[in-house]
C-alpha cells in the first residue's frame, strides 16, 4: 500500500522538489547579498548599538542607513512576499485531489476489494502526503526566515502583515491546515474542482479573519505614550506591530486619530504652530504588539491551525469509513 501511494504521488513530490530548488535559486543569491550589505553598510552595528531602548534621542537612530538599505532591497522583499501563497497552492494541488480524484474516478473501490481496509488506505495516503507537506513547508519557512532577517531588523519587523506569515513555524501550520482542508473537502464534495474551490474559500476566509481581527488580540495590547512637545520618539527598529495611533489631550481624550505629531520645545510656544491646537499636556499614543511577542503569537497561531488540521483529518477519515460507498 505504501509503494502504491508513493507511485501515485511521486510526480507531486518531484514538482515540489523542483519548486523548492527554483525558489532557493532565486532567494539564496539575493539573500547572501542582503546579509553582506546589511553588515558592510554599518547598519547591523548601528542597530546593535541602539539595542532595545524604547525611545530615542535626536540623532540617535539608524534611519538614514535603514532607508538606503530598504530602498535597495524593498522591491525584492515585495516579490518574496508572493511566497505567502505557497501553503494555499500545496493545499489545492496536494490536498484537494488526494481523495476527490480517487472518488471521482472510482479507483478507491479497487483498492478496498483487495483486502486493504478503508482506515489503512486513508492513513497511508494521508501520512505520506502529510510527511511530504511537512518537509516542504519546513524547508520553505527556514529559507524565507533567513532571507527576510536583514529586512526585518532594518525596520519592517517580523510582526508586520505578510512578514509574519512566511517566517517561523506559522507557514508550516498554514500548509498542514491547507492540505487537511483540501482532503476533507474532497471527502465531502467527492470531485476535484469543487474540493479545490471549497479549500480555496475556507483557507482564505480563516486567514483574513485572523489577520484583520484576531491576531492582534492573541496577547494583551500595549500602549506607548510620548509628549507632543519634546524631542524623544519611539524606536522604530524594535519591530513592534503598531495597531493604532493618535493624539490625546491632557485629560486623556482622543483629539486626533491616525495621527502623530511632535514639536521641539523651542517652537512650542508659537500660538500658530502645529502643536498649539492640542493644548498643553497633549501626548501621542500608540497601541501595539511588542516585537518581542513574535514567537508567542507564532506558536498560538500555529497551534490553532495545527489543531484545525487534526480535526479536519479526523472528520475526513470518519467520512471515508462511514459515508463513502
Amino acid at each position: 500500500m505504501i509503494w502504491l501511494a508513493w507511485r501515485q504521488h511521486r510526480k507531486q513530490g518531484l514538482f515540489a522538489v523542483v519548486g523548492l530548488a527554483v525558489l532557493a535559486a532565486l532567494l539564496v543569491p539575493t539573500g547572501i547579498s542582503m546579509h553582506h550589505t546589511f553588515t558592510d553598510s554599518g547598519l547591523a552595528e548601528c542597530l546593535r548599538k541602539l539595542g532595545t531602548a524604547e525611545f530615542l534621542k535626536p540623532g540617535a537612530d539608524c534611519d538614514s542607513l535603514s532607508s538606503v538599505f530598504t530602498n535597495q532591497y524593498g522591491t525584492m522583499a515585495t516579490l518574496g512576499m508572493l511566497s505567502v501563497f505557497l501553503p494555499l497552492l500545496v493545499g489545492l494541488f496536494w490536498g484537494a485531489p488526494l481523495v476527490a480524484r480517487e472518488l471521482e474516478q472510482g479507483t478507491h473501490r479497487l483498492v478496498w476489494t483487495q483486502g486493504v481496509s478503508r482506515l489503512r488506505w486513508a492513513l497511508v495516503k494521508f501520512g505520506l502526503v502529510l510527511a511530504g507537506t511537512l518537509i516542504v513547508s519546513v524547508c520553505y519557512a527556514l529559507l524565507l526566515s533567513w532571507w527576510l532577517e536583514p529586512l526585518s531588523q532594518a525596520g519592517q519587523g517580523r510582526l508586520a502583515e505578510l512578514n509574519f506569515d512566511v517566517q517561523g513555524v506559522a507557514p508550516v501550520a498554514y500548509t498542514l491546515y491547507a492540505v487537511a482542508l483540501g482532503i476533507f473537502a474532497g471527502t465531502v464534495w467527492r470531485r476535484v474542482l469543487p474540493a479545490m474551490a471549497a479549500a480555496l474559500i475556507g483557507f482564505l476566509a480563516l486567514r483574513f479573519v485572523l489577520l484583520l481581527g484576531v491576531r492582534a488580540h492573541f496577547l494583551p495590547i500595549s500602549e506607548r505614550t510620548y509628549p507632543v512637545i519634546g524631542q524623544i520618539r519611539p524606536n522604530s527598529t524594535l519591530g513592534d506591530w503598531i495597531y493604532s495611533v493618535g493624539i490625546k489631550d491632557a485629560s486623556g481624550k482622543v483629539v486626533a486619530a491616525n495621527q502623530q505629531i511632535q514639536c521641539a520645545p523651542a517652537v512650542a510656544g508659537n500660538p500658530n504652530g502645529p502643536c498649539a491646537a492640542f493644548g498643553p499636556g497633549a501626548y501621542n499614543f500608540q497601541l501595539y504588539q511588542p516585537g518581542g511577542n513574535f514567537w508567542p503569537i507564532q506558536f498560538i497561531e500555529a497551534g490553532l491551525f495545527t489543531a484545525l488540521a487534526a480535526v479536519l483529518l479526523y472528520l475526513a477519515i470518519r467520512q471515508i469509513r462511514t459515508r463513502i460507498a
